[in-house]
């Protein structure tokens, strides 16, 4: 259940919210534009690159399908990647927020 004494106008005023907001979204960006270009890089490649795309790797297996998986992969390290920085800074920056806002409200 949500503290109701939470003064949220104030904690939107903060500057360290600010620059929260302002660092997550940056990198959420770089990330969100990271990956629509590596998406619609299948697309295109199987449309424009198809000889490049047509390449035996192993067996049936070629380079359009080992590019469709690695689309997978890619997704995974995304996740990964977001992670790794939500934990080690995101959420650093997250509880000073919280920090401050309990003093203040104490």
């Amino acid at each position: 259940m949500p503290n109701p004494n939470i003064n949220w106008a104030a904690i939107d005023a903060d500057p360290k919210f600010q620059a929260l907001h302002r660092k997550k979204t940056f990198f959420l960006w770089g990330l969100m534009i990271f990956s629509i270009i590596y998406y619609f890089m299948l697309p295109v490649g199987a449309a424009y690159f198809q000889d490049i795309f047509k390449i035996k790797v192993w067996g049936v297996v070629n380079v359009g399908i080992l590019f469709a998986l690695s689309e997978f992969v890619v997704a995974w390290v995304i996740a990964f990647v977001y992670s790794k920085k939500a934990n080690a800074e995101f959420d650093a920056m997250t509880q000073e927020i919280i920090n401050a806002s309990v003093k203040k409200g104490a």
